[in-house]
This record gives C-alpha cells, sequence and structure tokens, in this order.
C-alpha cells in the first residue's frame, strides 16, 4: 500500500500525478530546483524538498539527491514521470534497494527497451514487424531515402534525413556527435524512411507477469523537429482490421518482456500499404496519455499505481468519442521554433479549471510564472473530447483562440491554423504534415486592426498618465497639421508598423476604421462594417512598452518603438547577439580569424536544443567575450565581425 509519493520530476507531469494522488487519499512530495522553487506544482504537494542548482544534472538527474529527499520526505514510493530518470534502469534498481516502490517498469524491461538497435532484434523475435537496418556500406539506391537514428535517443535529437548516398557518412558522424552530447551514447542505426508515414502508438497495461492489456491506440503525426505536437486517440481512418492487429502486436511486445505499468509501443504506419513497423517501446508514461484517458474513461495513473501496488489489470472500455491535445510551447515558429523564455505574465486557458466540460488543461505554469532556460519548453497540454473528431478539433481550436498568453512568444496560433487547416480536419496527417501546409504560420500579424487597437490603447494610457490638463481630449491641435504617429514593431519582424491617427473632441479617428470605443485594456473597432473588440494588456514605461493585443484572429505582441533612441542601446555594426538566453557550449572561431557569411562562430544551447550562430558577413571577428559554459542574456552581444573593407 503506497501512502506518500515523491515525483522525480517537475511541472506538469508532476501536478498530474499529484491530482490522482489527492483523488486516491495518497500524499504527495515535490522536488524542485532553485528555478522551479515559485512553480504551481511545488505548492501543491504536501510536501516539498529542494535540490540545489538549476541545471538538470545537478537536480533532477541526480538519483542520490531524489533518493536523499524521499528518505527526508517519508515517502515510500516514487513515481518518475516521463524525462529525466523515468528510462534510467540503473535509477529503478536504487528505488528498489532503498526498499521503496518504484511506480513503473521492472529495471531489466527498461534495459531491453533502451537500445532501439536491441529492442528491434527483441521484438522481431516475438513476431513485431521492424524496418530492416542498413550500413553505410550495405545501403543502396533503391533504399533511398533514409533516416539516420541515435540508438539511445528521443526528442529528435541525434536524427538525420538521408536523401543521397553520397551524404550518407557525413550525416551518420554527424548523429553520432549528437547523439554522444545528448545522451552520452553515440551508437547510431539506420533505416528506410517512410516519407509520408503516421506515427501511431499503443497505449498497453501490464501487469509485470506476463499479462498485458491494449488501451487503444494513438496518432502523433503533427510533429516539428520530429517531436510531437498534435496527439489524437482514436487515430483516424485506421481501418479496424488494422488497429486490432497494432494492438496485438503491441501487446505481444509488452508480453515479450513482462512489462509492468503503463507504457507504449510506437509503430511508423504506412497509409500506402497499411503496413505498419516497430520504432520503439517508452517504458513510462507518455506526455500524450490525456487522449487515451479521455476516450477510455481509465486514469492510468491510478493503473500505474494499482499495479505497482501488486493489482491486476482493468478490464478496458471501449473507445467513447475523440479526444485530440495540443502541447503548448514556449517557442517562436517563425524562427525556427526558437525557445522562450522569460515572465509569463498573463497565463489563462479556458477550461483550466475544469468550468468547460470537456476540456482539459494540464498545466505546469501560471500567470506571473518564469519560464527558464534550464529544461523543456512546454507550458501546458489543452485536451478536448467530443462526439467526432470534427467537433474535437474545432472546439480545441476555439478554446486555443480565447486563450490570453503574454509574456512570452508561444506555438498558440500555429496550433490554431493547424487544427483549422482543411486537410487536418479531414484527416490527411502524416509526420511532413507542417512543413507541407506553410500556411499554418501565417499569424495575426495579417489582422490590420491589431496595431490600430495597440497604438489607440496608449494613448489611453498616456491620458490617464497626465498630471495637468485632464480635461483636454487626446492629441488635441488647435491647427491640425498631421497626424500622431505610433510606430510599433512586432519581435522578429523585419519592418516595423506605423499607425497614423487623430484625436479630438469626437474622440479618435483612424483612416480604414471608424473607432467604436477606446480603453487602456480595449478597443472596439469597426472596418467594412464589421466590428472587432480587441483585448489589450500594456506593460513597461509608455513611451516602449509592450502591448499584448488578443482578438479572435488570435495574439499579436507588439513593443512600442521611442520616438528618439538612446545611445546606450546602440550596438556597433556586426554585431553577433544572442537570440535566446542560454549557455555557450561551444566556440569555433578565435579573435582575429577571418570567416565568410554564414560560417558557424559558435553554439548556444537552451531548453535541450542548440543554436549555431553564424557571422552576418565576410570579415573579421573583431570581438569575442564569450566561452564555452558563459551564461547569456537576450540579446547580448556575443561577437562582433568587422566586414572587409
Amino acid at each position: 500500500m503506497i501512502n506518500r509519493l515523491l515525483v522525480a520530476n517537475r511541472a506538469e507531469i508532476a501536478s498530474r500525478v499529484f491530482r490522482t494522488c489527492r483523488a486516491l487519499g495518497i500524499e504527495t512530495v515535490a522536488v524542485h530546483s532553485d528555478a522551479d522553487a515559485a512553480l504551481p506544482y511545488v505548492a501543491e504537494a504536501d510536501a516539498a524538498v529542494r535540490l540545489p542548482g538549476n541545471a538538470p544534472g545537478e537536480t533532477y538527474l541526480r538519483a542520490d539527491l531524489v533518493l536523499e529527499a524521499a528518505r527526508a520526505a517519508g515517502a515510500d514510493a516514487i513515481h518518475p514521470g516521463y524525462g529525466f530518470l523515468s528510462e534510467n534502469a540503473d535509477f529503478a534498481r536504487a528505488v528498489e534497494a532503498a526498499g521503496l516502490t518504484w511506480v513503473g517498469p521492472a529495471p531489466a524491461s527498461i534495459e531491453q527497451m533502451g537500445s532501439k538497435i536491441e529492442s528491434k532484434k527483441l521484438m522481431e523475435a516475438a513476431g513485431v514487424p521492424v524496418l530492416t537496418d542498413h550500413t553505410v556500406e550495405t545501403a543502396t539506391e533503391a533504399d533511398l531515402p533514409l533516416i539516420v537514428k541515435a540508438s539511445a535517443g528521443g526528442g529528435g535529437r541525434g536524427m538525420r534525413i538521408v536523401r543521397t548516398l553520397a551524404d550518407l557518412p557525413g550525416e551518420v558522424a554527424a548523429a553520432q556527435a549528437e547523439a554522444a552530447s545528448a545522451f552520452g551514447d553515440g551508437t547510431v542505426f539506420v533505416e528506410t524512411y517512410v516519407e509520408a508515414g503516421r506515427h501511431v502508438e499503443v497505449q498497453v497495461l501490464g501487469d509485470g507477469r506476463g499479462g498485458a492489456v491494449a488501451v487503444g491506440e494513438r496518432d502523433c503525426s503533427l510533429q516539428r523537429r520530429h517531436q510531437k505536437v498534435v496527439e489524437e486517440s482514436p487515430a483516424p481512418g485506421l481501418r479496424p482490421e488494422v488497429a486490432a492487429a497494432m494492438h496485438e502486436a503491441a501487446v505481444a511486445a509488452a508480453t515479450a518482456i513482462d512489462y509492468r505499468g503503463a507504457g507504449t509501443v510506437e509503430f511508423l504506419y504506412d497509409p500506402a500499404t497499411e503496413r505498419f513497423f516497430f520504432l520503439e517501446m517508452n517504458t513510462r508514461l507518455q506526455v500524450e496519455h490525456p487522449v487515451t484517458e479521455l476516450v477510455h474513461g481509465l486514469d492510468l495513473v491510478e493503473q500505474q499505481l494499482a499495479v505497482a501496488e501488486g493489482h491486476g489489470l482493468p478490464e478496458v472500455p471501449p473507445a467513447r468519442g475523440h479526444a485530440i491535445e495540443v502541447r503548448l510551447y514556449a517557442e517562436d515558429p517563425a524562427a525556427d521554433y526558437q525557445p522562450q523564455s522569460g515572465v509569463l505574465s498573463r497565463f489563462e486557458i479556458p477550461g483550466a479549471l475544469g468550468e468547460e466540460p470537456g476540456v482539459r488543461v494540464d498545466a505546469g505554469f501560471a500567470s506571473g510564472s518564469v519560464v527558464s532556460t534550464h529544461y523543456d519548453a512546454m507550458l501546458a497540454k489543452v485536451v478536448v473530447h467530443a462526439t467526432t473528431r470534427e467537433a474535437a478539433a474545432r472546439r480545441l481550436a476555439g478554446v486555443l483562440s480565447r486563450a490570453r498568453i503574454h509574456g512570452l512568444v508561444t506555438n498558440r496560433d500555429l496550433l490554431v491554423a493547424a487544427l483549422r487547416e482543411p486537410d487536418f480536419v479531414a484527416g490527411r496527417v502524416s509526420t511532413g504534415f507542417l512543413a507541407e501546409h506553410p500556411d499554418v504560420f501565417a499569424g495575426a500579424e495579417a489582422d490590420p486592426g491589431a496595431p490600430v487597437a495597440a497604438a489607440l490603447a496608449l494613448a489611453e494610457r498616456a491620458r490617464a498618465e497626465r498630471t495637468v490638463q485632464h480635461g483636454a481630449p487626446v492629441a488635441w491641435r488647435n491647427v491640425v497639421s498631421a497626424p500622431q504617429r505610433t510606430e510599433l514593431e512586432a519581435p522578429g519582424a523585419d519592418e516595423s508598423v506605423v499607425v497614423q491617427w487623430w484625436g479630438g473632441r469626437d474622440g479618435y479617428s483612424v483612416e480604414g476604421f471608424r473607432v467604436v470605443s477606446v480603453s487602456a485594456t480595449a478597443v472596439s473597432l469597426e472596418r467594412d462594417g464589421v466590428r472587432t473588440t480587441y483585448d489589450v494588456a500594456l506593460s513597461g514605461p509608455t513611451h516602449r512598452a509592450v502591448v499584448d493585443v488578443d482578438s479572435p484572429r488570435g495574439h499579436l505582441r507588439l513593443v512600442r518603438v521611442p520616438r528618439f533612441t538612446d545611445p546606450a542601446d546602440a550596438v556597433a555594426s556586426g554585431s553577433l547577439l544572442a537570440p535566446m538566453p542560454g549557455s555557450v557550449v561551444k566556440v569555433l572561431v578565435a579573435q582575429g580569424d577571418e570567416v565568410g557569411a554564414g560560417d558557424p562562430v559558435l553554439v548556444l544551447e537552451a531548453m535541450k536544443m542548440q543554436h549555431t550562430v553564424s557571422a552576418p558577413t565576410d570579415g573579421v571577428v573583431v570581438t569575442l567575450d564569450v566561452r564555452p559554459g558563459s551564461q547569456v542574456a537576450a540579446g547580448e552581444v556575443l561577437a562582433v565581425v568587422e566586414e572587409k573593407q
């Protein structure tokens, strides 16, 4: 019997496990790094233990510190969540050796599935379909395209797609280096790449004694950087016979290793042939487990705890309706999904408090939370369950569009556009969906009313800040000679936007719009007979304020451009600025070196992703103020390349 459980994880998944524990009457213990001390999950637990430091390697990946925390807090069981130590067999053994209940599979099962190469051999012996392995020497033109994968990998790292044989040796070497850096294991393998394949996975539950059941399947094909962003259950367009065959193969996989608890068997599905192939088994709870819970009416965390306590497997209820989940990330899709960090000044998602039936929000952050550079950039999972797939997609897009997320750039508008894309609604999804639908990257910048609303709200704020002439209309002039100008820029945009407007006794006037009402928090505009109300949030000093504008067409974040530039803000020509906060992991040049335009100068790492900073022009490196290990802030000058004359 589990009485007090420690979750060896953070943020959203810790909150998720705590929720089930509260319902079951199990006390909870949180562990947290210094950066996470103020996140909601820490306060939700009955007890919390600090892991000094911030980097994963000195906090959540320190098995000794986690075990010491369990001892200090009186925990009798440990749930690993996902990521970090969740698939670490040595940690599982250490937990059991300490006399604690390990809420997960046996260490041997983790090891058997920990290597993609060895697990494929094991699955092939169990009768599970697998893809043929290739090498640099054996691959032929007929095998193209190929994909190189890290054996110990995940999250798209150590993965390369190869379309010409001549590129294969170099891509294998690059994948090996990336895998060694990310996982401490440079082993890679090569297999045929299914171009328009779908990622379909089966949820399994095992009792650890050779018994296992399948709890439906999920489609996780919509991905970016080989990482999932939209997941759903059941998988759309999958014939019942194919789904049943997948379930049977997944149960065979779990049975072959006497699997215990919740796990996922992932398959690559080829819609053209209806064949599927084993990819890997995740020996833990998956990020996307909520869609299975909503469709089948099972609490998978509760089932994990039940099996860990020695209970048997449940009867699996039949699928009911359809559920779709999106992963909301602090990242900029328009800038190659660059991670974002900083303060979430506003983070409100409809349904987060359970007030909307059929909507579920599993979040790790709240308004005012700080998103650090040390961990994954996922903010929350937003899930909708409805009677049909079309209804779920439409409602989920609506929920996201009504969310208010300020302070950081997120992928929210991309998700809304993807959910409303006709091909997605029709179920025509594949792992290449985002690349094949560039239109989903168009955001709220296309709304001409958003900058106008921002400019007028700023004018109202300036009126409120006056110390004299409170009764005078905004922008009042005895003799009007020219309109007022408010210049705004969207972070990452190439050009600023100038809004020209007039103010007088009759209120505001803007060409192309009828100004219905204005305040510092809401602006109503009418254009071509259609009225739209914009919610506006202002922060910072008025002369250079940050403006968040929300409307039914999406969110736009703007920054006011001051009329006069502060000389202290100027940077030297040729300066390479840090695109995000992070740490310098590699410096590829030295001061005085000659470089060409586009040559890599250094590599930054933030939120588990690496970003190369390149020379803007041909020239000489005249300034280089960072070295490996340096922590840098967004916008900090990293180096200066002086252009050749």
